[in-house]
């Protein structure tokens, strides 16, 4: 009877509790990850936090806060794309987030982890961690120091200047994921805040106006004085009440770092249809006579918001978009649309794409579980097919400009480009000076020893195989059984005693008098020396800020380099998109891995339609045109497109986004169609 009602139960519990600890593992179980953060440094590209969904996906499956820290080396190669590690520490005190950024310090070999919102539970006062390369351990930084105030937020947009120690994070959101005890519905920023490295001080700067924006993407390119930070696209707050508007792209925001100053400049070209969410990196010709940013994806606005399978890009100084060669057919979007995703660019020459979700799948389909959701831009189609997907190349450090980028700006794939100004002239006339200029790098000491083996240079041992797991699911079984065993004749034996005991106080000569009148167990209530118990399950609290002990500035908290705990199942409805297996191919031209022979088939899916707009074009005559360069040089001239957006009141609880892939109660900006919410503001 003791057995059935409680020492069963027990063993169950104990049993599924082992069972859930040790179920993921992050390279073999890997199904999509998104929402994370990821940057490069000596070779590494790490990636850190965000949601995932762990194989096999199904109806029932649910998102996961990932509380790993991962790599891939991106010196050695695993079919077609960088090996994954995922043997890094990440103590269990270090946040795991999502909307985040990674700051690199390749100078002093640390990682900055800033900003970002937790899953479903309210996050905590600020800490800033840094992961150090070095010593494979996680330092606390502590909250910011100085006057200002400052205030994290989630799906900003950031970048690191590492030749100069600085970074950088400009708008985002403001709600009760991101910032503790908010309450309200979600805003967004119209703050732009630098941290600098070496003396771990902050600055709250003002932005490009007073219009509060989340969900764009900002770059860096070393053009004026000291270099410019790059911000467009995204999503912008105009009434603070939870209902975000689109920020066209068709206006880019330049910050010049050396002068603190903002310049708004218009574009030409084939403006990309709006988007939030998407990714992006700059590299430039060799002479610096373009700059060029490549973005990828992202996810629209109502009324269409099923979002984007594209490339486009932005070349600078002539400030023109050009629809990349990716997909086949200039109004179309390609079959996977995907937000949410990570873009570095490597050595300039290519962009690795990590992760994201799709945001029209109506089948349970992994992101190519078997190379980590890892995609390849060759940025310059550097490759036997001349293709802008391909298989990454560790031996490529060196950026050609590729031809559909020269037609629009001339030259050579080295550079020379000869169109240098926007066709509508320079929206300010200190902007014109500052983009004939190349930025002047000074060489950044660093701050500590760094005289010791590099992050490049220490390898963990190549993963195991599948067929030599450390622990096997019987195995696991085993342990936990005969814990479980264990336990049980530990608690019989007390059973036994307690039993013992009360038999032997049975007799009437120990009547409740005065003396036990008033005597309460301690744990049952009641008495002074009442104790709480702690629940032995893992919570998510337990991935979040622990309360903060002032540090002295500049002299980090170590941590001791123990794995990371195991993700925790979140509840959810499941009731959004679904996904089903996806086929795996090396071949070089359809290196994307989204579906074999996109390229043939592209016209063959159920795409959504673009309206047609004008490309640009260069021929040898544009090289005598004057400057800049007329309007009559275009294959063709229409109206440019115009977009209306109504602004409506939505459902604050049970709607539904095209973020998460299932169900949710958040509070949300659009009517979205598919899955929950990442504007969550539940009440607590």
């Amino acid at each position: 009877m003791i057995f059935q009602h409680f020492l069963l139960p027990l063993f169950l519990f104990f049993l599924s509790l082992d069972l859930s600890v040790a179920q993921y593992d992050p390279i073999r179980d890997f199904c999509r990850r998104f929402g994370h953060q990821s940057a490069v440094v000596d070779n590494r590209l790490y990636i850190d936090g965000g949601l995932v969904n762990w194989k096999p996906f199904t109806a029932s499956s649910q998102n996961y806060t990932n509380p790993f820290l991962t790599f891939t080396d991106l010196k050695d190669i695993t079919k077609g794309m960088p090996t994954q590690y995922a043997n890094l520490s990440k103590n269990a005190t270090v946040p795991s987030v999502n909307g985040g950024i990674l700051w690199e310090d390749s100078v002093n070999k640390r990682l900055y982890l800033y900003g970002g919102e937790s899953y479903q539970f309210s996050p905590t006062s600020f800490l800033l961690w840094a992961y150090d390369i070095l010593k494979n351990q996680w330092d606390s930084f502590g909250p910011p120091t100085g006057r200002s105030a400052i205030v994290p937020t989630s799906y900003g947009a950031g970048v690191s200047v590492p030749d100069r120690g600085e970074a950088y994070y400009y708008g985002g959101l403001l709600n009760n994921q991101s910032v503790a005890g908010w309450s309200g519905p979600p805003q967004a920023s119209n703050r732009m805040i630098k941290y600098d490295m070496d003396s771990n001080s902050w600055s709250d700067l003002t932005g490009p106006d007073d219009v509060k924006r989340a969900e764009g993407e900002m770059v860096y390119i070393p053009v004026g004085d000291a270099g410019m930070l790059v911000y467009f696209g995204g999503s912008r707050d105009l009434w603070g009440n939870g209902t975000f508007v689109p920020q066209p792209l068709d206006t880019i925001f330049l910050y010049d770092i050396a002068n603190d100053k903002w310049y708004p400049q218009k574009t030409s070209g084939r403006t990309p249809e709006v988007r939030r969410r998407f990714c992006g990196g700059a590299t430039w010709a060799q002479d610096q006579s373009s700059y060029n940013i490549y973005i990828y994806g992202g996810y629209a606005f109502p009324p269409d918001t099923t979002g984007y399978d594209d490339i486009y890009v932005l070349t600078i100084p002539s400030f023109q978009w050009i629809r990349g060669p990716y997909p086949v057919g200039s109004n179309v979007s390609g079959p996977y649309p995907k937000n949410m995703a990570s873009c570095n660019v490597v050595n300039h020459a290519q962009m690795l794409i990590i992760g994201g979700t799709y945001s029209n799948d109506t089948t349970f389909m992994c992101d190519v579980e078997a190379v980590g959701g890892q995609h390849n831009m060759n940025l310059g189609q550097q490759n036997s097919a001349t293709a802008i997907w391909a298989e990454y190349e560790p031996t490529l450090t060196t950026y050609a400009v590729p031809t559909f980028i020269l037609s629009a700006v001339g030259g050579t794939n080295t550079g020379g480009a000869r169109v240098t100004a926007p066709t509508g002239g320079f929206d300010a006339p200190d902007l014109a000076v500052q983009m004939g200029r190349k930025a002047k790098i000074q060489s950044r000491s660093p701050t500590r020893d760094v005289s010791g083996p590099t992050s490049s240079s220490i390898l963990p041992p190549p993963p195991e195989p599948s067929s030599s797991k450390a622990l096997g699911a019987g195995a696991i079984a085993g342990i936990a059984v005969g814990g479980a065993v264990v336990l049980i004749a530990l608690l019989v034996g007390c059973c036994f005693f307690i039993r013992h005991r009360q038999k032997h106080y049975e007799k009437p000569r120990h009547p409740a008098g005065p003396s036990m009148q008033n005597f309460v167990p301690s744990g049952w209530g009641g008495s002074t020396a009442n104790h709480s118990i702690s629940s032995p399950t893992i919570t998510h609290a337990s991935y979040m800020h622990p309360p903060y002990t002032p540090h002295r500035q500049n002299s980090p908290v170590q941590l001791p380099s123990s794995p990371a705990r195991l993700p925790v199942e979140l509840g959810t409805d499941n009731t959004g998109a679904v996904r089903s297996p996806r086929s795996f191919t090396s071949s070089p031209v359809s290196a994307k891995y989204d579906t074999p022979s996109w390229v043939a088939n592209v016209q063959a899916v159920n795409v959504q339609r673009l309206s047609p707009v004008r490309t640009p074009t260069f021929t040898a005559q544009d090289l005598r045109a004057p400057q800049p360069l007329p309007s009559q040089y275009w294959t063709s001239s229409v109206q440019e497109e115009s977009q209306q957006f109504h602004q409506t009141e939505v459902t604050r609880h049970g709607s539904t986004s095209p973020y998460l892939g299932i169900q949710g109660s958040g509070n949300h900006p659009w009517d979205g169609r598919r899955e929950p919410s990442p504007y969550q503001n539940n009440s607590r």
